[in-house]
């Protein structure tokens, strides 16, 4: 059985089943009417009362927060862990969750809370600064926007329909949150409340017993199930702000901060995704070009002095502890992100960290928008991957050149085969008549093609036979009402390449190959001398063993 080398090949032969999900997303839940001085200052001053807005208010809604949180983890058992510097928290996380599910008998894992933890992390916060009035000399408070260490509280959560996530709670004013899900642990959440069998690879399926029923539960992951999700847990942990706080309106919106959106591709055998993979690192080291890029994103790129797109084009090949290497695309503050995913799938993975670099919105209604961008990056760079060194349409465009055509009527016109010395000449007569306004006519063609043949005459039949050949293969064809004709743009486009690649090329290389006594060495000729002494050593060896 013989490994294959191109995209093709191995898309359309060797996966088993794809499957495209959400991937990882960071959510963002904020007060809107907070997120401004004069917003923060009516907070205190019109909605609660007092006469300024200050820190020193700001520390006792703090301090309540923080009393409420540590009486709840006392009442509901659950541990708080402190997170060290440079501690990993993922990995902490798991710890937990692989003993939950070890108390749940390898089935799900109820709902519950598993730990909660606490980091110092530095984000914006408002502060109170003493400002003076200029013409009365009275001092005021002004709020400002600033940049502080302050605690974040983790709740790790296993919720019944979404599996694992985790939702941090800012502990200084406003007070924003961030819930961290993944769409492929819903999915695998689904699967098994549904019934379906499945086989987990990470953070993908390995085996799917319903290949179509999985990706219909993933397009079910809609923006009002996650905000659903969102305000059922806010809800049930404790949060800074009030009941009458949220009767005056001062309620969370939702934004994406960070939404990852997977192409999962499962390979038949491990050694064909690590051969292609291999291969497909190897042949597209430039894809992170401005020109394929822009490919990629289907966007405009500016390289410019005058406003050019703010990006970095490179392509990076990371290797992480595994050895699995990945392949590294960046467009703006996202990119995409290509790796041979357990040993098992290919797996193209879109990132995108600011929705606006697509023209598209933060608020969570616009994630249908962000999901056709990911997705449709994902299997543009498959494309571009297919063009840049797949010859399968290469070799489409030589089998239709070359094979016969029968028409409908039956009749049988042969193909035009390139080392043809009078198909060569054909396709070099074709060059100089491509540019003609008004066509050409068979006997304009028999003269130019006896010249390049070096013949006397050519008849008209012979002609007619090649006419109709061309145009049976779409490089020519005649003007309604006329015996002229016209040269395609494909016809002139072969034409060229194919004499140009018979002059240049085969005639070139196989002359320096095979000439006994060449006047002078060439590198081709060296290389192939070598290749076949290498060969001449290997098997002297091999009888010598």
């Amino acid at each position: 059985m013989t490994l294959p080398c191109t995209v093709a090949e191995v898309l359309s032969d060797h996966v088993i089943f794809e499957l495209e999900s959400i991937d990882r997303m960071l959510l963002h839940a904020y007060q809107p009417r907070l997120g401004y001085a004069p917003g923060g200052s009516n907070f205190f001053v019109k909605h609660r009362g007092y006469k300024f807005a200050g820190s020193v208010l700001m520390k006792q809604i703090t301090d309540g927060f923080l009393a409420r949180l540590h009486q709840w983890i006392s009442a509901h058992d659950v541990e708080l862990v402190h997170f060290g510097k440079g501690e990993r928290k993922d990995e902490i996380a798991q710890q937990h969750l692989a003993r939950a599910q070890v108390a749940a008998g390898g089935g799900l894992v109820p709902e519950q809370v598993l730990f909660v933890g606490r980091a110092q992390e530095k984000t914006w916060v408002w502060r109170t600064q003493k400002r003076r009035n200029a013409g009365t000399g009275t001092s005021y408070a002004w709020l400002v926007k600033d940049s502080a260490m302050v605690n974040h509280f983790y709740g790790y959560v296993v919720d019944d329909d979404f599996g694992p996530l985790s939702v941090k709670f800012c502990s200084y004013f406003p007070y924003n949150i961030k819930v961290c899900l993944n769409g492929n642990e819903y999915a695998k959440r689904q699967a098994a409340k549904a019934g379906i069998g499945v086989v987990p690879l990470d953070n993908a399926f390995a085996a799917l017993d319903d290949p179509a029923a999985v990706p219909a539960i993933c397009r079910q992951l809609t923006p009002a199930k996650i905000e659903r999700l969102v305000f059922k847990w806010l809800a049930r942990l404790p949060h800074p702000f009030t009941v009458a706080d949220e009767a005056a309106g001062y309620e969370y919106d939702i934004s994406v901060l960070q939404a990852e959106f997977s192409l999962t591709q499962m390979l038949d055998r491990p050694l064909t995704g690590r051969t292609f993979f291999d291969q497909l690192l190897h042949d597209n080291l430039d894809i992170g070009r401005p020109d394929k890029v822009s490919l990629v994103f289907h966007k405009r790129i500016f390289a410019g002095r005058k406003r050019p797109t703010p990006s970095r084009f490179r392509t990076r090949v990371l290797t992480d502890n595994s050895v699995t290497p990945s392949l590294h695309i960046d467009y703006k503050s996202g990119g995409i992100k290509q790796y041979h995913k357990g040993g098992r799938a290919l797996r193209t993975e879109t990132t995108i960290n600011n929705p606006h670099d697509f023209g598209r919105g933060q608020r969570l209604s616009c994630l249908p928008q962000l999901e056709q961008v990911g997705y449709q990056a994902n299997r543009r760079l498959l494309d571009v991957q297919q063009i840049s060194h797949d010859p399968a349409d290469g070799q489409a465009v030589l089998d239709a050149l070359t094979r016969p055509v029968s028409t409908a009527t039956g009749q049988r016109i042969p193909g035009l085969r390139p080392t043809d010395p009078r198909v060569q000449a054909l396709l070099g007569a074709l060059c100089s008549f491509g540019l003609l306004p008004n066509g050409f006519t068979n006997s304009d063609l028999r003269t130019r093609v006896a010249h390049l043949l070096g013949v006397d005459t050519m008849t008209s039949g012979q002609m007619t036979y090649d006419l109709r050949r061309l145009a049976a293969h779409g490089l020519i064809q005649r003007s309604n009402g006329t015996l002229r004709y016209r040269v395609t743009t494909t016809g002139l486009t072969q034409a060229r390449f194919l004499t140009r690649l018979h002059a240049r090329l085969w005639r070139t290389g196989l002359a320096q190959l095979t000439d006994p006594h060449p006047p002078v060495s060439t590198p081709l000729r060296a290389a192939d001398r070598a290749y076949q002494h290498a060969i001449d050593d290997l098997i002297h060896s091999a009888l010598a063993a």
